[in-house]
């Protein structure tokens, strides 16, 4: 169980590094709506997910009580369907290529989930954690826009994608501590499944109000690939391993681990669109990792301790 937890922050990096390819999955996916993309993609999860944890997850059910059963409530509304959503309709804005506007969610995500563990988990924030979160935070910035250009730099579509990125990462950022309340009573199977099933629910309500039901009779052999491929991915795939870091690892710390996100979506804008990567996001980059790693570094000592 140490060992565990000593390497569960590995999982949470693992599970942002998947996540940080899944704006070139999406890319073909670009005439759906939001909506009808998460719904789906959370449907195909959940129907792969059950002949394997059904029984897993009708036994451990008895051990949720009213506290996360509401949790769980709030994780489907503002994680799994409204997050997503933001998440997908940002890249949308910017053709799927801009990776580094839309990694702006990323740089205030850790703030919203640091507060949360403090206000709900009760976690301790020592001196050293805080220094060293301000400096990754810092860091993402460098890392997320080139040559520490802003808003000025960027078109009216990109400005958008980068509020609805950032409405994405106080979503993700702030249900980060409600996954722990469930996790803390329930395996991360259980905790992953349960996720996935009632994300569908607030999605297809609005497809709902929306009008978008439509939409599901429009989508494409190739589309139903790229949702399959996402699905066994960056989606269930990811968050699978993502929970059972998470199950492991403090909720201030996983916040700092998952900025490994937006330093490896640059990374992916260079290599495969051939983006140039700035002075400022290479320095960036590099203390992000630093700051990774003594965070990751404190996490392990303080449970040795």
């Amino acid at each position: 169980m140490k060992d565990l937890k000593r390497i569960g922050p590995l999982f949470i990096i693992i599970g942002a590094l998947l996540w940080s390819i899944d704006g070139l999955l999406r890319r073909s996916l670009f005439s759906l709506p939001p909506s009808t993309v998460v719904f789906l993609e959370h449907m195909i999860g959940l129907i792969i997910m059950t002949p394997f944890l059904l029984k897993k997850v009708v036994k451990e059910s008895v051990m949720m009580q009213k506290k996360e059963w509401i949790a769980l409530g709030v994780i489907g509304l503002f994680s799994g369907a409204l997050g997503t959503i933001f998440y997908t309709a940002a890249l949308a804005k910017v053709n799927y290529i801009q990776f580094s506007v839309v990694a702006l969610l990323q740089q205030l995500q850790p703030i919203w989930a640091i507060i949360m563990a403090a206000v709900l988990l009760k976690e301790k924030l020592t001196k050293n954690f805080i220094g060293w979160a301000l400096l990754a935070i810092v860091a993402s910035y460098y890392v997320t826009f080139k040559d520490l250009g802003l808003m000025g730099d960027m078109n009216a579509n990109a400005i958008i994608a980068a509020v609805l990125a950032l409405l994405a990462g106080i979503m993700w950022g702030s249900t980060t501590s409600f996954s722990k309340i469930i996790l803390n009573k329930v395996s991360s199977q259980t905790g992953t499944y349960y996720r996935f099933a009632a994300a569908p629910i607030f999605a297809l309500m609005f497809m709902g109000i929306l009008g978008q039901m439509g939409s599901l009779g429009t989508i494409t052999q190739n589309q139903w690939i790229t949702i399959l491929v996402i699905t066994l991915s960056t989606g269930m795939v990811a968050q699978l391993i993502y929970y059972f870091g998470l199950r492991q690892t403090s909720g201030r710390v996983t916040a700092i681990c998952e900025l490994v996100w937006p330093a490896s979506a640059v990374l992916i804008d260079y290599i495969y669109f051939h983006n140039t990567l700035s002075w400022t996001q290479i320095i960036g980059i590099f203390f992000v990792l630093i700051s990774i790693y003594k965070v990751t570094t404190l996490h392990h000592e303080q449970r040795l301790a």
